[in-house]
C-alpha cells in the first residue's frame, strides 16, 4: 500500500481557517498517489498553543470534520486527519483524532488517552479518552494513537491485541526531543512487529520549534523513509503483508507472559 504523511507547517502567523483549507488542498493532491494520507496532531491550532484550545475547539462534526471529509472523498483516500481540539456537547475538551474512509464517511474518532503537560497545558485543559481505536483498511488494520501516547508501550500492546498491524502516530513533537521521537517510533515497531507511520508538524508555534522528521518504520525497526525538518509530504510504498511474515519468522509475540502486572498472592 502507499501512504502519504503530510508534515504541514504550523506557524502562529497563519489563521486556522487558512491552514485548514491548505491542508485540504494537500490531501487532494495525493489523489492517485496514496491509499492512506496522515496529518499531524492539532495542526489547526498547534499542539503547544494551549491558550487557543478553548477558543478554537469545535464539535466533532465541525468545520475541520466537514473540510477533511470532503477532502478524503475528493481524493478517494483513507484519511487520518490528525487531531482537533474537540468540544464535547457536555462541555469537556478532548484531543480527538479523526479517520475518514475514501467516501468521506467517519471511520473512527480517537480521543487521546495520554495528555502531555504534567500539571499544565493539555494535561489540565483537556479530558482523557478511555478507548483504544483500530480501523480496518483493505490492506491492514490501523492502530490510532497521538503524540505523547508514544511513550506508553502498554497502549500499543492493547492495539496489537485488537489486531493492529500498522500503528499511526500523529504528533506535534518538539525539536528538542527529536532523539526520543526516533527512538520510540522504532521501539514501538520492533516490540509489536508492526509498521509505524509517525507524522509530525514543521514550523514553530507558541514559541516551540517543531521536530518534523515524520517517518515510516518497518516491522524490523528499519526506518524506510524520513522527512526533514520543513514542510514536506513523505510518500512511501510498503508491503503490509510483511507484518504477518515477520511475526511468523520471528514469533516473539507468542512468548509474551501476560498478567505480570497483577499482584502476587
Amino acid at each position: 500500500m502507499r501512504a502519504s504523511l503530510i508534515q504541514i507547517r504550523v506557524d502562529d502567523d497563519e489563521s486556522v481557517n487558512s491552514r485548514r483549507l491548505r491542508a485540504a488542498s494537500m490531501v487532494r493532491d495525493q489523489a492517485g498517489s496514496a491509499d492512506l494520507v496522515v496529518l499531524p496532531e492539532l495542526w489547526t491550532t498547534g499542539a503547544f498553543a494551549y491558550e487557543s484550545f478553548a477558543d478554537e475547539a469545535e464539535p466533532l462534526e465541525g468545520p475541520t470534520f466537514e473540510t477533511m471529509a470532503k477532502a478524503a472523498s475528493d481524493a478517494g483516500v483513507w484519511l487520518h486527519a490528525g487531531s482537533i481540539p474537540e468540544r464535547d456537547p457536555d462541555g469537556p475538551l478532548y484531543n480527538t483524532a479523526l479517520v475518514f474512509s475514501p467516501d468521506g464517511e467517519l471511520a473512527a474518532a480517537y480521543r487521546k488517552i495520554h495528555r502531555f503537560g504534567f500539571d499544565k497545558g493539555e494535561a489540565v485543559l483537556m479530558s482523557a479518552g478511555g478507548e483504544l481505536v483500530t480501523v480496518r483498511l483493505p490492506e491492514t488494520v490501523l492502530g490510532v494513537t497521538t503524540c505523547y501516547d508514544l511513550r506508553f508501550p502498554e497502549l500499543y500492546r492493547g492495539l496489537v491485541d485488537r489486531g493492529a498491524e500498522t500503528l499511526v502516530i500523529s504528533a506535534g513533537w518538539p525539536e528538542r526531543r527529536l532523539a526520543h521521537w526516533r527512538l520510540l517510533a522504532q521501539a514501538r515497531a520492533v516490540e509489536n512487529q508492526t509498521y509505524v507511520l509517525a507524522c509530525g508538524t514543521a514550523g514553530t508555534h507558541a514559541r516551540m520549534p517543531q521536530a518534523g522528521h515524520s517517518m515510516v518504520v518497518d516491522p524490523w525497526g528499519e526506518v524506510i523513509a524520513e522527512a526533514g525538518a520543513d514542510e514536506e509530504v513523505l510518500t512511501v510504498e510498503f508491503d503490509a503483508g510483511r507484518v504477518a511474515t515477520t511475526r511468523d519468522q520471528f514469533p516473539a509475540l507468542k512468548d509474551r507472559i501476560l498478567g505480570l502486572d497483577r499482584p502476587h498472592r
